[in-house]
């Protein structure tokens, strides 16, 4: 054999080696192109399982967020507690249309008229004290009609404080000066009269103290011990 051939087996043998080398060395590394290490790329996959499949971009969850603080918390619409009803003004006392003046006249001196000028008389058999109490009643009553009302009446030239209303036996209210139950006199002829006077010697005009009026006496009537 030449030299110049058994060098050609030699370049042959090398080559064919070389080859087989290489092939080695792409297979130990897959493609040949990949040069991250196979354990680094399990690792990654492992990673990206937990957010889901292989391959799939990982999904980012937002962070939980803290529970708002008390202070952080929108206050909550109160609800308007029921006021309780507002308190109702007593109501007014009725205005009473009865009025009540104490006045002098001639002759007569102080008397207490009514509304349309009647003289208002007292009778001395009634109980002033402690409680007003009227002993006129029946035939009496129409005789000397009990002034009535519901309500305490104006009153003008009186104190006011002298004004009461006594229950009679029958239930109705008459009006009082003092304590002292007044009356008309149903024989008196017109307003301002006072023909009542001193009759029975225990009728007479009151006077706007409740005291009664022994001025301008008729004959053979005299003037009652005070």
């Amino acid at each position: 054999m030449s030299v110049i051939r058994r060098n050609r087996i030699a370049i042959g043998l090398a080559a064919g080696l070389a080859v087989v080398l290489g092939l080695g060395v792409w297979s130990a590394t897959g493609s040949g192109t990949n040069s991250k290490p196979v354990a680094q790329t399990e690792t990654d996959l492992g990673v990206l399982g937990d957010y889901g499949d292989v391959g799939q971009p990982p999904v980012l969850q937002e962070p939980a967020q803290a529970p708002e603080s008390p202070q952080q918390q929108a206050p909550e619409a109160q609800t308007p507690a029921a006021q309780p009803p507002a308190a109702q003004p007593p109501a007014a006392a009725p205005v009473s249309s009865l009025k009540l003046v104490g006045k002098a006249v001639d002759k007569m001196g102080m008397v207490v008229q009514d509304g349309d000028g009647r003289t208002m008389y007292r009778f001395d058999k009634d109980t002033p004290k402690p409680e007003g109490k009227s002993n006129c009643n029946n035939q009496c009553a129409v005789t000397w009609p009990p002034l009535l009302s519901d309500t305490i009446p104006q009153v003008e030239g009186i104190d006011s404080k002298l004004v009461s209303l006594i229950t009679r036996a029958d239930g109705k209210k008459q009006v009082a000066i003092d304590g002292w139950a007044i009356y008309a006199y149903s024989q008196d002829p017109k307003p301002g009269a006072w023909k009542g006077q001193g009759v029975g010697g225990t009728w007479f005009v009151i006077q706007p103290d409740g005291k009664r009026n022994v001025e301008c006496l008729p004959p053979g009537v005299t003037a009652p011990a005070a």
